[in-house]
């Protein structure tokens, strides 16, 4: 075991709950470290259910075109725990992460906190200690609880589009969901939103008009759409005739219009080329990632065309299936699914987007993850949803059921990995294409 996982492992012990929202303890350990979240770069502060990683990423990419020294927060990690934390471009190396890790247990002493309340309190020191020009600090869960919630004055609050996702922990209904996640809203700090469902809406004007807080939404203020196979970008200010972002699916025109409003926003919204190389450039892996080669890509049919994706609620399930059913459209080939999920997800409302598109689902377990749901359970899940399934014990199995029945029908098929994020920083791993 090395010392990363050492430190982290112990760090896991510290709560008897993984998830336990809440500003209390956080804002302890804070003091104790000094305060380092009093001394951090202008922030800009990320929260929603989809897209909050591929729209920071694309206004990281956008920043770093134009020369600006990015540092960044997202989370989960694919393949390392080092993936959460980007330090001015670079993800934090081994030695930096141990010695913030190792102070932040010495003054958390043996006081109860969650492991992501421990950990963001390590990536605000790194944060305040590295010279950096913005911080992009993506939401673990939720908002207003959150641990990242201890901004007082960021320099825009950025919501993705909200559905429904972590019911357990944010509530049962999509309106105590957006109340959650409207907690990251600061009394005059402008607000920029993702078209939303009405119900969603209406609580983020509400608390932005409480708290004096400048709205801009999409659809209203601004919007982005293809056109000619370019991003068209459309503010008050004017329109941008840019390229299409380097991410896969429709979705990510509206992730990129967010990115830029967002960074208009802030009033740090670069020169037009700097944008244009950004958009051109951003990378975020398991996002309609294909794979052409590696370990994992030769385990499939010869030809196959090997798609991967960590979404894993209803929202996402609509966007990775509008996306392959375009695949389908421009180059037909049978659509095998292999996934892999939550206990604590909606399997049949991410699957149902998939009905009449997908040939078959073959269920995994999640070997990263005590969580995951039984491949059993998982498979009974699709059925539900209206599409036929098998469980597998292992990747390999599924993998192998795909190979014959390729050979059996004679066609290179479309494979989509999916469900988890956990199921995605494994195939990473696998393939050898952990994230840099």
């Amino acid at each position: 075991m090395d010392q990363v996982t050492a430190i982290l492992d112990r760090l896991l012990a510290l709560h008897p709950r993984e998830i336990d929202l809440s500003l209390g303890r956080i804002e302890r350990l804070l003091a104790a470290l000094g305060n380092p979240e009093r001394r951090l770069p202008p922030v800009i502060h990320v929260t929603g259910t989809n897209g909050k990683g591929s729209t920071t990423a694309t206004m990281r990419a956008i920043l770093e075109a134009s020369g600006a020294r990015v540092h960044v927060y997202t989370s989960p990690h694919l393949v390392t725990f080092n993936e959460r934390i980007r330090l001015a471009g670079r993800i934090v190396d081994d030695a930096r992460l141990i010695d913030a890790l190792d102070r932040c247990e010495r003054a958390n002493g043996a006081e109860e906190i969650t492991f992501f309340e421990i950990t963001t309190a390590a990536a605000f020191l790194l944060f305040a200690e590295e010279p950096a020009d913005y911080l992009l600090l993506e939401v673990g869960l939720g908002g207003r609880l959150d641990a990242t919630n201890v901004i007082d004055k960021p320099l825009v609050s950025v919501i993705t589009p909200l559905s429904m996702d972590h019911e357990r922990y944010l509530g049962a209904s999509l309106a105590e969901i957006a109340e959650e996640k409207a907690g990251i809203i600061k009394r005059g700090v402008p607000v920029v939103t993702a078209a939303q469902d009405d119900v969603a809406f209406d609580v983020i004007m509400r608390t932005a008009a409480r708290l004096g807080a400048p709205l801009t939404v999409f659809g209203q203020d601004f919007t982005a759409y293809e056109e000619h196979g370019r991003l068209v970008f459309q503010h008050e200010t004017g329109l941008l005739d840019l390229p299409r972002p380097h991410l896969a699916g429709h979705h990510q025109t509206v992730n990129a219009g967010l990115a830029i409003a967002a960074l208009a926003a802030a009033s740090c919204l670069p020169a037009i080329e700097a944008v244009e190389r950004g958009l051109a450039t951003v990378d975020w892996p398991a996002r309609l990632q294909l794979l052409t080669h590696g370990p994992l890509v030769d385990d499939c049919p010869v030809g196959a065309e090997v798609w991967l994706d960590g979404g894993h609620n209803p929202g996402a399930g609509v966007a990775i299936a509008a996306f392959m059913g375009e695949q389908e459209e421009r180059s037909p080939r049978p659509l095998y699914l292999v996934c892999g999920m939550l206990k604590t997800k909606d399997p049949v409302g991410f699957f149902r987007p998939f009905h009449g598109l997908a040939r078959h689902v073959a269920c995994v377990p999640l070997t990263t993850s005590n969580a995951g749901r039984d491949p059993f359970d998982l498979a009974d899940c699709a059925r539900a949803a209206s599409l036929e399934a098998t469980p597998f014990e292992s990747l390999d199995g599924a993998l192998a059921d795909i190979r014959a029945c390729s050979q059996k029908d004679g066609e290179a098929p479309r494979i989509l990995i999916c469900g988890s994020l956990y199921l995605a920083g494994e195939i990473l791993a696998r393939n050898g294409m952990a994230p840099k």
